[in-house]
């Protein structure tokens, strides 16, 4: 009865700009391959899960205040509203998949398997592109709040935002501030400091 459960925080991993780059530049002979790297990539550009990018049809696309084109959608988790603006390397693969929503009649915007046999592939797409990583769709996730937003500047509250979090404390656990991030923080403080004095 006195027993209380402790909370262990775990590195949540994620890819590196130099490993999604190799990942994206990769060509594929297989189709079921390209098409879940693309999937993947695409996550990695929206933050989106899977269960929320397995139901994302042409609908939730519409212009946002700025008048470019956004994804308009709730969380499948949490009910959440997550507004996306549209990255030009995530609007490129909808652009690439543009005809595979009338040749297979699919709402979908985007090919997708079963969660399972993503994972499955994408552990084989990690071995071909020398990705050391133990890669799983959700890792995806991780890397748009880390290597594509937070470590580009993004404040953590519009990260959070985008990603339907009620917390900025749950987007602290995926946002990993990497050293990069850490040393242009550094640097820009030593040189606002360096014209004070």
């Amino acid at each position: 009865m006195s027993f209380k459960g402790k909370m262990v925080r775990k590195d949540r991993e994620f890819l590196t700009a130099q490993e999604l780059k190799v990942l994206e530049e990769t060509e594929f002979k297989e189709r079921h391959l390209a098409e879940i790297r693309d999937a993947f990539v695409f996550s990695c550009y929206t933050g989106l899960s899977y269960a929320d990018l397995e139901k994302l049809t042409i609908d939730d696309l519409r212009k946002g205040i700025d008048g470019e084109v956004w994804i308009f959608t709730e969380r499948t988790k949490t009910a959440v509203a997550s507004n996306i603006p549209l990255l030009p390397r995530a609007a490129e693969l909808l652009d690439k998949y543009a005809s595979h929503i009338v040749r297979e009649n699919d709402a979908k915007l985007i090919p997708m398997r079963t969660n399972q046999r993503m994972n499955k592939y994408l552990k084989e797409i990690a071995e071909k592109v020398g990705i050391k990583k133990f890669l799983t769709f959700h890792m995806a996730r991780h890397t748009f709040a880390t290597t594509v937003t937070l470590t580009n500047g993004v404040p953590i509250e519009t990260v959070s935002s985008m990603l339907g979090h009620t917390a900025i404390r749950t987007t602290q656990i995926y946002a990993k501030v990497i050293q990069q991030k850490v040393s242009d923080d550094m640097a820009m403080l030593k040189l606002k400091l360096s014209v004070q004095s």
